[in-house]
């Protein structure tokens, strides 16, 4: 019988925390995950998920699952608003350095789903819901997380390691006082989710088109029973103004004119915010997903990347529990890790939604010719696409010491 504290600890059950638990019991070793709520949101959040991340859950037997589950994209594609088509990437030309060639639509509540079913048939692994983490200690040896349980009573629960995947608030982060710095984007995004096929209406429309306009950009996104209209909007609008069903009705019909008024199953008003941890390892605790960096969502790097985080992590943390490596080898995850977010993940979201905002005319034409020369040299094509689908950056983490 392992000694109590002979486990890792893991804050929060969305889909990193998730892998990571997973990651591990696969390597043998016992996990306690605390959540705050046994209910799944199934909310639209993420949908996207780029092939590395598929690879990864290969190894969970989930990747499959999820296809069965969600709609395959061979392609996506930037198009202007008035003028239609810009590229079409196809993801085809990644045959060869992927399993999956392909972006998958598919809610991330799915994801979690799927692994909360491995969980629950996994004797080694505890989910303790209802519970939220209040503090944090450690020594050399041990970490003691404080929890808060529904009836206001508190526990501590010991283990050797800690991954904190509690999200953009992270009270982990906060207890061990490590700063959040960057940016929150100037517009309000408003994701509005509607039963029509806009590929009724819009020529030749990939599942996944981002939008480029002077004055409105848009990205349209299919799911498996939905389309999602992402648009930017004015933040010094109320909530109660932006999601004025007459606003957004008005708002839908300005992108794609229709008879009749669109039939909105979902929408939600949320402020965007760009920023990265000073470090992503404190000791024995590490932090992962949303509470060690936050991007804006054009381009679909947020799940993906924590999840890359989780099978980063893990990865080290198994050979650290096996004797193969030293703790020390975790400040390599917090190099290559941090690298990736401020260095790819943050520069391609933030250089995606310049381009689709940009209203200066010949910079505009300047894009979109660079982009139909992309796409028509089948050597930049595929590097384009290795570094959009988060390939590239993944192989370059290898360089890093």
């Amino acid at each position: 019988m392992k000694a109590e504290k002979d486990r890792v600890l893991i804050v929060g059950a969305g889909p990193v925390g998730l892998v990571s638990a997973c990651c591990l019991s696969q390597a043998g070793i016992p996990v306690t995950v605390v959540e705050t709520s046994r209910e799944l949101p199934r909310d639209l959040r993420a949908s996207t998920f780029h092939p590395p991340t598929l690879d990864m859950l290969d190894r969970f037997d989930v990747s499959r699952k999820l296809v069965e589950r969600g709609l395959v994209c061979p392609t996506w594609q930037f198009r202007d608003r008035a003028e239609g088509v810009i590229a079409t990437f196809d993801l085809g030309l990644l045959a060869g350095e992927t399993n999956h060639p392909y972006r998958l639509q598919c809610e991330q509540w799915k994801l979690s789903e799927e692994l909360r079913d491995l969980i629950e048939a996994d004797s080694q692994i505890e989910l303790i819901y209802g519970a939220s983490a209040k503090g944090v200690r450690q020594d050399d040896d041990s970490v003691t997380l404080t929890v808060e349980h529904a009836d206001a009573s508190r526990q501590d629960l010991s283990g050797s390691f800690l991954i904190a995947c509690d999200g953009a608030h992270s009270a982990i982060r906060k207890t061990l006082g490590i700063s959040f710095d960057g940016l929150t984007i100037p517009e309000i995004f408003l994701s509005m989710s509607t039963t029509f096929d806009f590929v009724e209406a819009i020529p030749d429309l990939a599942p996944i088109a981002y939008l480029t306009d002077p004055s409105e950009w848009a990205v349209l996104l299919r799911t498996p029973s939905l389309w999602r209209v992402l648009l930017p909007t004015d933040p010094n609008q109320t909530e109660e103004q932006i999601k004025a069903p007459e606003a957004m009705e008005r708002r839908l019909q300005a992108l794609c004119p229709k008879s009749g008024p669109y039939d909105l199953v979902h929408s939600t008003a949320y402020r965007v915010h760009q920023r990265v941890a000073s470090d992503y390892v404190a000791g024995r605790v590490f932090l992962a997903g949303d509470s060690a960096h936050l991007n804006n969502p054009l381009g679909g790097m947020g799940m993906n990347g924590g999840i890359h985080d989780a099978v980063n992590l893990c990865d080290k943390l198994v050979d650290v529990w096996n004797g193969r490596e030293p703790i020390e080898i975790t400040a390599r995850y917090n190099r290559q890790r941090r690298k990736v977010a401020i260095e790819t993940v943050q520069e391609q979201s933030l250089r995606n939604r310049k381009m689709m905002a940009e209203n200066d005319p010949a910079a505009r034409a300047a894009y979109h010719d660079e982009l139909r020369r992309i796409v028509d040299d089948p050597v930049a094509h595929k590097d384009y696409l290795m570094r959009s689908s988060m390939i590239q950056s993944l192989r370059d983490l290898e360089e890093v010491a």
